[in-house]
């Protein structure tokens, strides 16, 4: 029998390569998706050799348009048949709105929801044919309040979170076999918390922090047992819950205030 095989995008780094390293030991063929082919074919080649799996590189920036559409194509002309995709890609940006790059933040809009909602539209209908399938969309905690000075990432997020639960459901329903789930991962240990091409950095203690490791694991799991949203580490969980007990307006001022705070 072949090997099941994954789609993960955003999958050079971060908590996108640890995808590839956990799903590749549990026998997983990947394709692994991003804009670096020098690290793909790296990670490709480790992943490879030491798991034994095929792993097809495919380079695409899912900012451009119809993106996912032709690497649905792509992944299809390959012959490739995909039992579990990872929408991990995502990009992030902070600072005060009105002082952010403009094109920067259409951008971001398009790869954290435009082409994350268009590769799971492809690829739900696609598993549901076979009998079932699994979808991973990273979300984030940040989906789960207004964030100021990095407002428009967290809208995104809150769109994947709304999204993918509602779309669980939905699945669910039609007894489509096909599990979906958001991952709201915190503060976690990536390129992410100290990119300058994103605009300010926030500074957060590595206390805070949980590893990419951790939260790829956990975010595997749910979605092998079928639950519509997880919310890595306690600490997240109580704050995901704490979210409720106050009214938007404080959390807003709080979080506001924190991050202005802690932004180089």
């Amino acid at each position: 029998m072949s090997n099941k095989t994954a789609l993960v995008t955003g999958a050079s780094d971060g908590i996108g390569a640890e995808f590839i390293q956990i799903l590749a030991s549990r026998g997983y063929d990947l394709i692994l998706v991003a804009r670096s082919e020098d690290k793909l074919n790296q990670l490709a080649v480790k992943v490879g050799g030491q798991f034994g799996v095929n792993c097809t590189v495919i380079v695409a920036d899912l900012s451009e348009p119809n993106a996912a559409q032709n690497l649905f194509q792509s992944i299809e002309a390959k012959g490739l048949d995909v039992d579990f995709l990872i929408n991990n890609a995502g990009l992030l940006h902070n600072g005060f709105f009105t002082e952010l790059n403009l094109a920067e933040q259409e951008r971001m809009i398009v790869v954290n929801i435009l082409a994350l909602t268009a590769l799971t539209h492809l690829y739900a209908n696609n598993m549901a044919s076979k009998g079932g399938g699994h979808i991973l969309n990273v979300a984030s905690l940040a989906g789960w309040m207004a964030i100021p000075n990095q407002n428009v990432y967290a809208a995104t997020k809150a769109y994947v979170l709304a999204f993918t639960q509602a779309l669980s459901n939905e699945m669910v329903a039609a007894e489509s076999g096909v599990k979906v789930t958001a991952l709201c991962p915190g503060y976690t240990a990536t390129k992410m918390m100290d990119n300058p091409d994103q605009g300010a950095t926030l500074r957060i203690p590595s206390s805070m922090m949980m590893s990419a490791r951790d939260v790829a694991e956990i975010g595997i799991k749910a979605c092998f047992a079928g639950k519509d949203i997880v919310v890595p580490g306690v600490a997240n969980k109580l704050t995901a819950i704490i979210t409720h007990f106050f009214s938007k307006t404080l959390v807003t001022k709080v979080f506001g205030s924190f991050y202005r705070k802690n932004m180089d």
